[in-house]
């Protein structure tokens, strides 16, 4: 019989300053925020300014408010982050990020608030549920957290979007629905499993034990692999636009 996990493996131990950091999800946020980093890269003209100040969008909006929204509905990473703050983080961050949104677009093409308005939408729908659920989960997550940076860092550049923006957006797609597909059974056992009891035994007759972090060890060791070769690509890639 085991007790109950970290409620995620970058989880740090509840309280303090811990807590505001495990609420980033570092390895997932560097994981979407590569999609940004990518889809500038492939634009035709990069611009490095331009890129600094949509990735630092992207980091407010989903990295600080979309996880502060997610946090305030039953605390699922056991942080002690009181309400007030989890609601002024996010709607500082996702403010802050709208507000940038708008300056690139006025300055470069109106065409972008679409982007930043729809981007907005996603954060908040998704984030706390509304409508039912319908835009969270299922193709929403690979979409919204996927494509969606991918194709917005593209159009901020390019100011239009070409083939390669949308085969970015399908493996940006593809690679977060198996994100989804290998996070969502690791989040079972580690937040709702109270105990596992019990042993496998093998077919040369050894027992090995069974616990939760047994469990949840293979999936994450592919989660991890994954966010790591997200980063390497999109560091691959604006070494290649850098040199």
């Amino acid at each position: 019989m085991t007790t109950r996990p970290r409620p995620a493996f970058y989880a740090l131990r509840s309280g303090g300053w811990r807590d505001y950091v495990t609420l980033l999800h570092p390895p997932y946020t560097l994981w979407h925020l590569s999609y940004v980093a990518v889809g500038a890269a492939l634009a035709p003209h990069m611009d490095w300014a331009l890129l600094g100040w949509t990735t630092l969008a992207f980091a407010l909006a989903m990295g600080v408010g979309a996880h502060a929204l997610d946090e305030m509905r039953g605390r699922p990473l056991q942080t002690r982050i009181p309400p007030a703050m989890l609601v002024t983080l996010a709607v500082v961050s996702i403010s802050a990020a709208a507000g940038i949104g708008i300056a690139v677009a006025v300055s470069r093409t109106l065409w972008l608030i679409v982007f930043v308005a729809v981007g907005a939408f996603l954060v908040v729908a998704y984030n706390l549920e509304l409508f039912g659920g319908a835009f969270h989960g299922g193709l929403w997550f690979p979409a919204a957290w996927g494509a969606f940076p991918v194709l917005t860092a593209y159009f901020a550049s390019a100011r239009t979007l070409h083939g390669a923006a949308f085969a970015a957006a399908g493996y940006a797609f593809a690679s977060s629905w198996a994100q989804r597909r290998l996070s969502t059974p690791v989040r079972l056992v580690r937040r709702r499993v109270v105990a596992v009891e019990g042993e496998a035994r093998l077919d040369d007759g050894a027992r090995l034990p069974i616990d939760a972090d047994a469990l949840a060890a293979v999936p994450e060791a592919a989660l991890k692999a994954l966010a790591l070769a997200m980063v390497l690509i999109a560091v691959a890639l604006l070494l290649l636009r850098a040199g």
